[in-house]
């Protein structure tokens, strides 16, 4: 058996088929602590997700469609972090 002195050439690939990526964000509903807390969200996404079902971001970054009462859970510490660091309460004792 002898030889080549050179490699064989690889073949093309075809570029006529193929799959396209389409990316989106992940908007799978999370587990865990997320479920037992309400979050802040803009009120008009909440409003829009009414009408449209399209998810909200909460604050803290949850993902998901809202369709309980927020005001049988407590507020997510995450999101109540986040508020206060962006916008101080007026009664947090500084100012006037």
């Amino acid at each position: 058996m002898t030889t080549p002195s050179e490699p064989l050439p690889l073949p093309e690939p075809d570029r006529s088929t193929g799959t396209l990526v389409e990316e989106r964000p992940d908007t799978r509903l999370d587990d865990g602590d997320h479920e037992r807390f309400a979050h802040y969200v803009q009120k008009d996404k909440i409003v829009e997700s009414a009408v449209t079902g399209t998810p909200v971001v909460a604050l803290c970054g949850k993902v998901w469609v809202p369709g309980r009462d927020p005001k049988k859970f407590p507020v997510c510490p995450d999101c109540k972090r986040i508020l206060d660091e962006h916008w101080p309460s007026k009664d947090d004792g500084a100012g006037s």
